[in-house]
């Protein structure tokens, strides 16, 4: 008999056919890897297909692969990573789909698939810089609108850009160059010989 991961797998395969661009296991759960451009009439799929019914999307994640493997990774920079769940068949699938363009990351929205991604496609554009389209409401979610860049990316500096403060004088907020001086703190490691033992 089939375990439920095998017969999953076995279903991605028949609904999906050459659609897949890879289909792995690894720690008790299968990733899907689909390209961008299929990726709209993938997701309806694995919503309606009577042997998938993967209907709640319970997470949403950017991901810059930038300095992935000490920089030996040549693909794609940015992704995007869907973790699905099928209540009827009791059964999850990660989905991961890269962006083509390194300079300009662009998703397709799947809020009308599934339309709890509001605040999770917000989030992955204001961390990541990908941008959904379609997205009825695309703007930034937990940074404040005067925001340069995108913190989560690899290449944003620890301290950022500009730092905000307000000025009493002239009775607003104001933002300003960063006055904080980068520093790196390593920490201190103290090795006794019998520790622990």
């Amino acid at each position: 008999m089939a375990t439920k991961l095998e017969a999953l797998q076995q279903s991605l395969q028949t609904a999906l056919g050459d659609k897949a661009v890879s289909l792995t296991e690894a720690l008790g759960e299968l990733t899907l890897v689909v390209k961008v451009a299929d990726w709209p009439a993938i997701a309806r799929t694995l919503c309606d297909h009577e042997s998938l019914q993967l209907k709640s999307c319970i997470d949403l994640c950017g991901l810059d692969y930038s300095t992935y493997k000490d920089g030996g990774w040549d693909g794609a920079r940015f992704a995007v990573v869907y973790h699905l769940l099928s209540l009827v068949h009791n059964v999850r699938l990660r989905v991961r789909i890269f962006c083509g363009d390194d300079e300009l990351p662009v998703m397709p929205s799947m809020i009308d698939v599934w339309p709890g991604l509001n605040w999770f496609e917000r989030e992955a554009f204001d961390l990541y810089g990908i941008v959904f389209t379609g997205h009825p409401d695309l703007r930034r979610i937990l940074t404040d609108y005067g925001f340069v860049g995108h913190p989560f990316r690899k290449d944003f500096p620890l301290s950022g850009h500009v730092e905000m403060r307000y000025d009493p004088t002239q009775g607003r907020v104001i933002y300003q160059p960063v006055t904080i001086e980068p520093r790196e703190i390593t920490p201190r490691i103290i090795r006794e010989e019998n520790y622990g033992g």
